[in-house]
């Protein structure tokens, strides 16, 4: 502990910033003269009615802008509450028969394709919106080979 007074002593407390001698002492005549001549300015414009009220037309515009946005929110949010299911009859009326199966969502799509063949189906029927498969291609397939 009796080293570190002497280790700061042996240190130099500058901070490395110097300045010559006398520097502050003329500095606000040395810096009057490196500024140049101040031209004399041009004189302040009357202020008209519009420069005196823009301020207040600007912000009008702007809560007029929110008001509008919010009336706009209010519109789509009574529009959207029609959209429950309760509204179409149909819908309901088809989720709540019997004769829906919800065995089809655990099918994989094997089983659908033997069950759409067992029904009649054709390869023929299918639609290729890309012709990705040539139609010599359909006239070789055969129930058989998906089925097995």
């Amino acid at each position: 502990m009796k080293q570190l007074p002497k280790i700061l002593n042996d240190l130099d407390h500058r901070d490395g910033m110097t300045v010559p001698e006398g520097y502050f002492a003329d500095f606000a005549s040395k810096m009057a003269e490196a500024l140049p001549e101040k031209e004399n300015a041009a004189p302040l414009q009357k202020r008209t009615l519009w420069l005196r009220i823009r301020p207040y037309a600007y912000m009008a515009a702007m809560f007029a802008g929110i008001w509008l946005m919010m009336q706009m929110f209010a519109m789509i949010k009574s529009s959207s509450s029609d959209l429950n299911i309760e509204s179409y009859p149909a819908v309901t009326a088809a989720l709540g028969s019997d004769h829906i199966d919800n065995t089809l969502i655990e099918l994989d799509d094997r089983e659908i394709l033997e069950s759409l063949f067992n029904d009649g189906f054709s390869a023929q029927d299918i639609y290729l919106p890309d012709d990705s498969i040539a139609p010599e291609m359909l006239d070789e397939t055969s129930t058989e080979s998906i089925t097995d």
